[in-house]
């Protein structure tokens, strides 16, 4: 590790999670997570009021944990990078106002970045350098994406997206009728190991042949899944829970798998990095790799702790950034509910020479908040 690699620090406040992860180069020193899912767990879903709040409360004591555990000082840091968006405009405003004061008080650059980005250029902590392109599979609660990135901090080009329920959307929504409480994803993915994946034949989703080859859907399976729970429960009948967690699980992985080894074959790209908080699932880590494999592809995924929402991926990203002289971001950044993806990073105001059009969650007046 040199000592003239960047040391940045990262804050991630997308959703329910405050983390704060602190790099140098792409060495991960500190993973701080302060997680505020059980509040949400009796609402059965992520409450943005609640986690707005629960970020403010954690922010200081989190950053203080990660700098103690990387053992520097915050004005050792070469920037801060946040998460910008996409994510929940309230929570989102709570990190990229902390970066804001931190920033400012030290008088580092800041560099307000996105979220899907930081989900890629996090296995950069663990697998080393990215190859270029990258083609990414995404996978988490709010979307499922298909992304291939010749230049992680510059150049980011979606190939597929969700058309209605993400794949972590389907999983808590299944784990809801099977009342395995939330979040979905590790108790399902738990229950499937002791069940049987063929035991029922539940739809693969936009799978046909007139179908978007890169766009995925999964609500017409979380339907299908939640009719035939229904139908078994109104005939008085035992559900298999084992046996449906393993055969919707199994409809999931499937498809993601498929397209994902599709687009790099089409692409010419050999390698396939997933991130996302679905990547911890390990059906669809080991039925990725089995299909690689025979495709000659190969498989980048992080440990589980990086695969969910962290700092360190954010920190990672902003690290590139730096490494890469890639303009910071100004005082009047805002947080962006919809950042697009084709936008790894937001610049200064007089860096990117035309406004993007985007719909800010607030604009600040021209004027620098803290002059």
């Amino acid at each position: 590790m040199a000592a003239d690699e960047p040391l940045v620090l990262g804050i991630e406040t997308s959703c329910d999670e405050t983390g704060v992860g602190i790099v140098r180069g792409t060495t991960l020193l500190a993973d701080a997570i302060a997680s505020s899912v059980d509040t949400h767990a009796r609402f059965g879903g992520v409450v943005p009021e609640i986690a707005s709040r629960a970020h403010l409360e954690a922010m200081v004591p989190t950053i203080e944990r990660a700098l103690k555990t990387a053992g520097v000082s915050a004005k050792d840091l070469d920037g801060i990078a946040v998460t910008a968006g996409p994510g929940l405009a309230g929570a989102l405003l709570v990190g990229v106002s902390a970066a804001k004061a931190y920033a400012y008080a030290l008088g580092k650059p800041l560099y307000g970045v996105n979220h899907l980005a930081s989900h890629i250029c996090v296995d950069q902590l663990e697998h080393g350098p990215l190859p270029e392109p990258t083609m990414a599979l995404l996978v988490s609660g709010g979307h499922s994406s298909l992304l291939l990135a010749p230049d992680i901090t510059s150049d980011v080009r979606p190939m597929g997206a969700t058309i209605d329920d993400a794949a972590g959307e389907a999983f808590d929504k299944i784990a809801r009728v099977l009342e395995l409480g939330f979040p979905g994803g590790p108790v399902i993915d738990r229950l499937a190991r002791e069940g049987d994946p063929d035991a029922i034949a539940f739809p693969r989703g936009l799978t046909g042949a007139k179908d978007p080859a890169y766009d995925f859907s999964f609500s017409g399976l979380k339907t299908a899944v939640a009719r035939w729970i229904e139908a078994k429960r109104a005939a008085g009948e035992e559900v298999p829970v084992r046996d449906v967690a393993a055969s919707f699980q199994e409809a999931v992985v499937d498809v993601l798998t498929r397209k994902a080894v599709r687009a790099c074959k089409d692409e010419g790209v050999d390698h396939l990095m997933i991130g996302g908080g679905v990547a911890a699932n390990s059906r669809l880590r080991a039925l990725a790799q089995e299909r690689c494999e025979r495709a000659g592809i190969r498989l980048r995924v992080p440990r589980p702790g990086l695969c969910t929402d962290n700092g360190a991926m954010v920190a990672a990203l902003g690290a590139e950034m730096v490494a890469r002289n890639r303009p910071a971001s100004d005082l009047e950044l805002s947080a962006d509910s919809s950042l697009p993806v084709t936008d790894p990073h937001v610049p200064g105001a007089h860096d990117h020479g035309h406004d993007h059009g985007h719909d800010h969650v607030h604009e600040i007046s021209g004027k620098n908040l803290y002059a």
